[in-house]
């Protein structure tokens, strides 16, 4: 049968669906596609405004008519609905808000450097908004990327969703999709 062709693996920000992504598309040979490269309008800084629905499906379904097996990571809930039948494996990655909120924070000063996202940086207003977003993960509603909405969105998926604790190894989490994948 073989690995499956077409993955997407999803979860709160900061919980490693990139991360997952890039190493589960590197060991089976599959294009890896972040769902933040279509969702958001290239700018400078990044993730300042986001593209039309249509606009970033489009974009999208392009891109993955043009890959023979692919690894889409990050949330697709509502604007790709239209490719969920492609779907062979859907990975859900689960990590503690506290684990999580440590990571972004780390993200963030990696990638706009202390100084842009401190107190009286030009980028920290962005950054604060962006870290209590996230931390409304666990107990925002539907209207928003959270665990309600992305509890809801698996209901309307066409197969069972392999649940992952994303605190573990890359590694480990590559060894149990794996395994899961050939049952």
């Amino acid at each position: 049968m073989g690995f499956p062709k077409h993955v997407h693996i999803f979860g709160a920000a900061g919980s490693g669906t990139t991360t997952l992504g890039a190493a589960l598309s590197a060991r089976h040979g599959h294009r890896h596609f972040d769902s933040d490269d279509f969702y958001w309008v290239p700018t400078d800084p990044p993730y300042q405004q986001s593209r039309p629905r249509s606009e970033r499906y489009i974009l999208l379904a392009k891109a993955l008519a043009e890959a023979d097996s692919w690894v889409v990571s990050g949330s697709l809930c509502g604007w790709g609905d239209p490719i969920l039948s492609q779907f062979d494996l859907v990975v859900f990655l689960l990590v503690p808000v506290e684990e999580r909120m440590a990571g972004l924070r780390a993200r963030e000063i990696t990638r706009y450097g202390h100084e842009a996202i401190a107190p009286g940086g030009r980028l920290h207003k962005a950054h604060v908004e962006f870290l209590e977003w996230a931390q409304r993960y666990d107990d925002g509603g539907l209207n928003m990327r959270s665990r309600a909405l992305h509890e809801w969105w698996i209901q309307k998926l066409p197969l069972p969703v392999l649940r992952l604790d994303g605190t573990k190894r890359v590694e480990l989490l590559l060894e149990e999709i794996e395994a899961a994948a050939t049952i």
